[in-house]
Protein backbone atom coordinates (compact mmCIF):
# COMPACT_ATOMS: atom_id res chain seq x y z
CA UNK A 1 0.00 0.00 0.00
CA UNK A 2 1.73 2.93 -1.06
CA UNK A 3 1.40 6.23 1.64
CA UNK A 4 0.72 10.60 0.61
CA UNK A 5 3.31 11.68 -1.09
CA UNK A 6 4.28 14.98 0.04
CA UNK A 7 3.75 17.58 -3.39
CA UNK A 8 6.61 18.88 -4.31
CA UNK A 9 8.27 22.47 -5.11
CA UNK A 10 8.44 21.71 -8.78
CA UNK A 11 4.71 20.25 -8.54
CA UNK A 12 2.89 23.33 -6.55
CA UNK A 13 4.30 25.93 -8.74
CA UNK A 14 3.29 23.90 -11.55
CA UNK A 15 -0.64 23.35 -9.68
CA UNK A 16 -0.39 27.30 -9.26
CA UNK A 17 0.00 27.84 -12.72
CA UNK A 18 -2.56 25.70 -13.73
CA UNK A 19 -5.13 27.46 -11.59
CA UNK A 20 -4.19 30.84 -12.43
CA UNK A 21 -4.76 29.72 -16.20
CA UNK A 22 -8.25 28.53 -15.46
CA UNK A 23 -8.98 31.32 -13.67
CA UNK A 24 -7.79 34.00 -16.42
CA UNK A 25 -9.95 31.21 -18.96
CA UNK A 26 -12.80 32.18 -16.87
CA UNK A 27 -12.62 35.78 -17.06
CA UNK A 28 -11.82 35.95 -20.62
CA UNK A 29 -14.97 33.82 -21.25
CA UNK A 30 -17.02 36.11 -19.67
CA UNK A 31 -19.04 38.43 -21.86
CA UNK A 32 -18.45 41.98 -22.36
CA UNK A 33 -20.86 44.19 -20.42
CA UNK A 34 -23.32 45.83 -22.58
CA UNK A 35 -23.13 49.89 -22.89
CA UNK A 36 -26.77 50.61 -22.85
CA UNK A 37 -26.78 48.43 -19.41
CA UNK A 38 -23.33 50.67 -18.22
CA UNK A 39 -25.94 54.03 -18.99
CA UNK A 40 -28.97 52.63 -17.24
CA UNK A 41 -26.85 51.44 -13.91
CA UNK A 42 -24.83 55.09 -14.33
CA UNK A 43 -28.60 56.54 -14.81
CA UNK A 44 -29.71 54.75 -11.69
CA UNK A 45 -26.82 55.12 -9.51
CA UNK A 46 -27.04 58.79 -10.13
CA UNK A 47 -31.01 59.05 -9.05
CA UNK A 48 -30.64 56.93 -5.94
CA UNK A 49 -27.67 59.67 -5.00
CA UNK A 50 -30.14 62.83 -5.82
CA UNK A 51 -32.57 61.02 -3.57
CA UNK A 52 -30.53 60.60 -0.76
CA UNK A 53 -29.03 64.28 -1.39
CA UNK A 54 -32.87 65.22 -1.18
CA UNK A 55 -33.37 63.09 1.79
CA UNK A 56 -30.21 64.50 3.64
CA UNK A 57 -31.36 67.69 2.90
CA UNK A 58 -34.70 67.49 4.12
CA UNK A 59 -33.71 66.11 7.71
CA UNK A 60 -31.19 68.74 7.79
CA UNK A 61 -33.96 71.14 7.29
CA UNK A 62 -36.05 69.22 10.03
CA UNK A 63 -33.29 69.97 12.22
CA UNK A 64 -32.65 73.14 11.94
CA UNK A 65 -36.55 74.13 12.04
CA UNK A 66 -36.78 71.58 15.58
CA UNK A 67 -33.49 73.70 16.78
CA UNK A 68 -35.42 77.10 16.15
CA UNK A 69 -39.04 76.00 17.51
CA UNK A 70 -36.75 75.23 20.44
CA UNK A 71 -34.72 77.75 20.53
CA UNK A 72 -38.21 79.80 20.57
CA UNK A 73 -39.76 78.18 23.44
CA UNK A 74 -36.77 78.51 25.26
CA UNK A 75 -37.10 82.41 24.44
CA UNK A 76 -40.66 82.33 25.20
CA UNK A 77 -40.15 80.60 28.89
CA UNK A 78 -37.32 82.85 29.76
CA UNK A 79 -39.55 85.84 29.29
CA UNK A 80 -42.15 84.17 30.80
CA UNK A 81 -40.05 83.78 33.76
CA UNK A 82 -38.74 87.67 33.52
CA UNK A 83 -42.24 88.24 33.62
CA UNK A 84 -42.71 86.51 36.26
CA UNK A 85 -39.94 87.54 38.42
CA UNK A 86 -40.97 90.57 37.42
CA UNK A 87 -44.24 91.04 38.65
CA UNK A 88 -42.77 89.27 42.10
CA UNK A 89 -40.52 92.01 42.96
CA UNK A 90 -43.25 94.92 42.13
CA UNK A 91 -45.46 92.75 45.12
CA UNK A 92 -42.46 92.61 47.03
CA UNK A 93 -41.74 96.41 46.62
CA UNK A 94 -45.43 97.40 46.81
CA UNK A 95 -45.63 95.31 50.29
CA UNK A 96 -42.12 97.38 51.27
CA UNK A 97 -43.39 100.09 50.82
CA UNK A 98 -46.88 99.63 52.70
CA UNK A 99 -44.49 98.24 55.36
CA UNK A 100 -42.34 101.45 55.38
CA UNK A 101 -45.70 103.44 55.32
CA UNK A 102 -47.12 101.43 58.60
CA UNK A 103 -43.95 101.75 60.58
CA UNK A 104 -43.89 105.53 59.81
CA UNK A 105 -47.65 105.87 60.62
CA UNK A 106 -46.42 103.70 63.85
CA UNK A 107 -43.71 106.18 64.36
CA UNK A 108 -45.83 109.51 63.98
CA UNK A 109 -49.07 107.70 66.21
CA UNK A 110 -45.74 107.42 69.16
CA UNK A 111 -44.56 111.52 68.63
CA UNK A 112 -48.39 112.22 68.66
CA UNK A 113 -48.67 110.48 72.16
CA UNK A 114 -45.23 111.64 73.61
CA UNK A 115 -46.46 115.50 72.26
CA UNK A 116 -49.81 114.84 74.22
CA UNK A 117 -48.01 113.10 77.57
CA UNK A 118 -46.17 116.29 77.58
CA UNK A 119 -48.20 118.74 76.75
Amino acid sequence: MAGYKEPGFQERVAAAARARDRALAKLRARPAVDQAELARRAAAAAAHEAAATERRAAARAAREAAAVAEAESVRAAAEAEAEHIRASAEAASAAKLAAEADRKAARDARYAARKNRKG
